[in-house]
């Protein structure tokens, strides 16, 4: 797809930290608290998910958009995926890019999400050696869209949007499940920037003042 973003087969032969894993960015959120469309809002110039997109690109071997109309992405270099399940929300969006996806391993994140870490994104790839979830929890919350997914976790996620079950976690107790703790995350993301998202004007308000990418 010519994607500049993407590194060529050299060298990624010579990068031994690129995995062959799919990224998915999910960029199906209708933004009504913010009012516009987030994966374009600039940060430091660039679009939101111009940036999701490089970073997640410098782990995974495909990255995808996952969205409920792929048009507005058609300019971004990677292929984009419209969802089978309409207006189910991130289970209709982690459905359609599990069954894109190449790799039986994807990495699920938010199209708003500029300060993804690299490094902590492998991290998530190996802890989910020998499970089909592996997702942050706190307490009794846990973090969706920076997780893994295997594509096996497909039959289980169509069967709770079949029984009208949105919640991303209904299909979790049929599954293979690692819950990745704090202590896990902290030596990666001290200040856990990588799970940052905008949702509101005033939390986009908040991300610029923070000094943008440079303070990442």
């Amino acid at each position: 797809f010519g994607n500049p973003l993407m590194p060529d087969l050299e060298s990624a032969a010579l990068e031994p930290a690129y995995l062959q894993i799919t990224g998915l960015v999910l960029a199906g959120g209708a933004s009504r608290r913010m009012g516009r469309n987030k994966a374009f809002l600039e940060l430091d110039g660039r679009p939101l998910i111009e940036i999701v997109i490089e970073r997640i690109a410098q782990v995974c071997a495909e990255v995808l958009i996952v969205a409920g109309d792929a048009q507005p992405y058609a300019g971004l270099g990677v292929p984009a995926v419209e969802d089978r399940f309409r207006g189910v929300g991130v289970l209709g969006g982690l459905h359609a890019g599990l069954e894109a996806a190449s790799h039986d391993l994807a990495l699920a994140v938010a199209c708003d999400m500029p300060f993804l870490d690299p490094d902590l994104l492998r991290a998530f790839a190996g802890w989910a050696e020998g499970f089909d979830v592996t997702v942050l929890r706190q307490g009794e919350n846990v973090e969706p869209l920076h997780a893994a997914y295997r594509r096996v976790c497909l039959p289980a996620i169509e069967a709770a949007i079949r029984a009208h079950r949105r919640r991303i976690i209904s299909f979790f107790p049929h599954v293979r499940v690692r819950y990745v703790t704090l202590e896990d995350v902290i030596p990666f993301d001290p200040e856990l920037r990588s799970f940052r998202n905008v949702n509101t004007p005033q939390e986009w308000q908040a991300v610029i003042r923070s000094g943008g990418l440079n303070g990442d």
